[in-house]
């Protein structure tokens, strides 16, 4: 293989033309690595090697740019860039090392779901089906989950928001309770809330 073209990138980086008429991109540190330059030839195993080199930086720079754009947990990443075609190795690699960088945190990701979804007026329930959706450990569920807020100001917000002081039929009222339901709340917090409204409720 002979690289007929070394030519850097507008943003960053460098494109490699290979005389096959392939191109790859790459990073600076893999240049400077392989030493490579226009006219080089590559034997059949440094080839290889390089290949694998720029399938890592691919990888770890889509990490990087995946959880510069959003949080995620180190599930959600991994699932992500084996979507977008990485391998399983380098996209568990890739996420282990945005992991003791510290751009990747778990713990403090169950925190912040937990917050999100609370201040959104979500209940226990639907929050940690969020968390185990978004392959966050179990083992940090239960300290985030604790600092949850009583519901009781959230379901009252709800019912301010959906009866405007009325009275509701039955038929309004099962739209109504089955609507908390979704949003994670259980049905003893309910009945409590419309206890406060004195809207009579019998058992679930």
């Amino acid at each position: 293989m002979k690289i007929t073209k070394l030519e850097p990138m507008q943003y960053g980086g460098f494109r490699l033309t290979f005389d096959d008429g392939s191109s790859a991109k790459t990073t600076s540190a893999v240049v400077a690595d392989f030493g490579l330059h226009s006219g080089m030839e590559l034997d059949e195993e440094k080839a290889q090697q390089l290949m694998e080199r720029i399938a890592v930086a691919r990888t770890n720079q889509r990490a990087a740019n995946m959880i510069g754009r959003r949080p995620l947990s180190k599930k959600e990443l991994v699932k992500k860039l084996k979507e977008k075609g990485e391998s399983a190795d380098n996209a568990e690699d890739a996420a282990e090392r945005m992991e003791q960088l510290g751009f990747i945190n778990d713990e403090q990701y169950a925190e912040y779901l937990v917050r999100k979804y609370s201040e959104k007026g979500y209940g226990r329930t639907r929050i940690k089906n969020e968390l185990y959706s978004r392959g966050v450990p179990r083992e940090y569920w239960d300290d985030a989950l604790d600092r949850l807020e009583d519901p009781a100001d959230k379901i009252d917000a709800f019912l301010r928001s959906k009866l405007s002081g009325k009275t509701p039929d039955r038929k309004e009222l099962k739209k109504i309770t089955d609507a908390l339901y979704r949003r994670g709340f259980g049905w003893e917090d309910i009945r409590s809330a419309l206890l406060r409204y004195e809207i009579e409720v019998g058992e679930e």
